[in-house]
């Protein structure tokens, strides 16, 4: 029908006069479904495309557009409608439907229209208008909803992952990325998206959902898309704006808690044990190690993690905390990984530091207090009684002594407490009171134990409240000066060249009251001593004789070196 109307209408201005006189009627307007909101209304020189089914006044149809499949497209008030529709379809809205009679002078007069249209009809249209544009259009932005913060707008040859709704003017769905379950991920500015879509997107912020309404010149024009978009239709997509970087990004840091307190940072090498909840960066959690009531652990600047991590874990202090955002390049890049990190996608971590160490740590000490006089110090093989407290370094209290109804007792180098501990017990005064720092290797290592988390540094609280100095491993009784010499008639304390258990326990007892010697401190006395006799007594008659005493001289010199005597 189009082509008729084309091939006619240049006729119809100067011929309808002469053939209808009489008063000329003017095209008869029922709009009987008026859409509630109406944004644009149809004016002279707009483009319009719309739907109609043409009838006589019988309701005969001669002409459908629906039933070609194809609404019609054409230029409002420029002559290329016939005069009557021109005027029928001015101030018509999006989705509105009228009905418009136009008298045979408005349509196709007395010459009719072939076999299609008589001479002198009046012709009915039932309109529906689908689409509305003019070249002066611009694309339309509209913010629906936005961040309150937006540290970052959209910019061209950026990056972005966003979800839209497209649909055409007249609200027809076309296209939708939440059907797919999957973003559409492309760079802004550069090509890659139709002309309007890529001026539309740009100063989006992460979060923001807008609409974008892109006129056919800006969009896909007379060629359309496929049997989705027709030709010359108005876009209108609702953007959600999931994700935003650029190539040239680096991580971004954006420190969030820093203790009173950093005596060391991270550093490459260190091993590290933290905290993290882990977001997209429209706010979606992917994972989180608080749900799994477990730290991450690693090691730091060796590839054990993303680059973006591995960089981003340095320079920290225990305790700190920040948010981390790595670009995809420098976290999982196009691929991400299955079911869990979309291609593309920019990561957000909030980091909390527990604890990290170097594998060549010593312990830490650090004196918290002193008594003024101090002349004796702990040292390997003694005996101590000492107060505890255990933590990590988070503050978390692991074990204390305060728990127990006595306070433990422990000999120095026995192997009886952790390596760590026993090296920071060295060297105190009674009273004296201490902070010292434990890495894993030197603690629970890397299995940790029972209420210990694995590879944790721990926090120790230490005061010595007692010390007996001890003797060597392996030793019961040791001289501490010159021992008697010649040794026998010493321990002969009633001169009849015999020395039963009672005289010899008799005789150590003296030596440890003067301070000439020490037992083993923690246990029996009586008991080492009989223990002592019996290594001396070798016929078992219960009597040392100096031949005996001798005799376990002679045997091996170096070996009575190590003998307590």
């Amino acid at each position: 029908m189009e082509s008729i109307f084309a091939l006619v209408f240049l006729c119809l201005t100067g011929t309808y006069v002469s053939c209808s006189p009489g008063p000329l009627e003017d095209v008869l307007i029922d709009r009987y479904d008026i859409p509630r909101v109406c944004s644009r209304e149809v004016q002279t020189g707009d483009f319009v495309r719309y739907h109609y089914n043409g009838t006589f006044t019988d309701g005969k149809k001669f002409d459908s557009s629906h039933e070609r499949g194809a609404p019609f497209s054409g230029q409002v008030g420029l002559g290329r409608l016939i005069t009557g529709l021109d005027r029928g379809v001015q101030g018509m809205c999006v989705n509105e439907r009228r009905k418009v009679t136009v008298p045979p002078h408005l349509a196709y007069g007395s010459i009719g229209a072939g076999d299609v249209i008589p001479p002198d009809t009046v012709l009915v249209f039932d309109v529906v208008l689908l689409d509305i544009w003019n070249t002066e259009d611009k694309v339309q932005t509209r913010t629906l909803n936005k961040p309150e913060i937006c540290k970052r707008f959209v910019e061209a040859t950026d990056f972005i992952r966003y979800h839209y709704n497209g649909t055409l003017l007249n609200g027809v769905p076309f296209d939708s990325s939440h059907s797919r379950n999957g973003t559409y991920d492309t760079y802004v500015g550069m090509g890659y998206l139709i002309k309007g879509m890529d001026e539309g997107l740009m100063g989006m912020c992460v979060g923001e959902t807008r609409t974008i309404i892109i006129p056919p010149f800006l969009a896909y024009e007379e060629k359309g898309y496929g049997t989705v978009i027709p030709s010359q239709a108005t876009l209108v997509f609702e953007v959600l704006l999931v994700d935003l970087f650029n190539p040239k990004d680096d991580i971004v840091v954006d420190v969030k808690e820093v203790p009173e307190t950093c005596t060391r940072k991270t550093a490459v090498g260190d091993y590290i044990r933290y905290h993290y909840n882990g977001t997209f960066q429209d706010g979606s959690s992917f994972d989180s190690s608080y749900q799994r009531n477990s730290t991450y652990n690693t090691y730091i600047g060796m590839g054990y993690v993303i680059a973006g991590m591995d960089k981003a874990l340095q320079g920290l202090c225990i305790g700190e905390k920040r948010r981390v955002i790595l670009p995809p390049h420098m976290a999982y890049g196009e691929k991400g990984t299955d079911g869990i990190i979309p291609g593309s996608a920019v990561l957000v971590f909030d980091i909390h530091v527990i604890d990290f160490h170097n594998p060549k740590d010593p312990i830490e000490i650090q004196v918290t207090h002193k008594p003024k006089v101090c002349n004796l110090t702990s040292e390997v093989d003694d005996l101590i009684q000492y107060r505890y407290n255990c933590s990590l370094m988070d503050g978390t209290l692991l074990y204390s002594s305060d728990h127990y109804e006595k306070a433990p007792i422990t000999t120095l180098g026995a192997n009886k407490v952790i390596e760590g501990l026993d090296e920071g017990l060295r060297g105190m005064c009674v009273g004296e009171k201490r902070v010292v720092i434990v890495p894993p290797h030197l603690g629970h290592g890397e299995n940790g134990a029972k209420g210990v988390p694995s590879s944790a540094v721990l926090h120790f609280e230490l005061e010595l409240l007692d010390l007996q100095k001890g003797v060597p491993d392996g030793y019961m009784f040791v001289w501490l000066g010159d021992s008697p010499e010649p040794l026998f008639p010493a321990m002969d304390l009633d001169k009849d060249l015999a020395v039963p258990l009672e005289e010899f326990t008799a005789f150590i007892h003296l030596q440890v009251s003067e301070g000439a010697g020490r037992l083993r401190p923690g246990m029996d006395a009586d008991g080492i001593i009989k223990d002592m006799f019996n290594n001396q007594d070798r016929n078992r008659d219960g009597k040392i004789v100096a031949e005996e005493l001798k005799l376990k001289v002679e045997e091996d010199f170096d070996k009575a070196r190590h003998e307590e005597l």
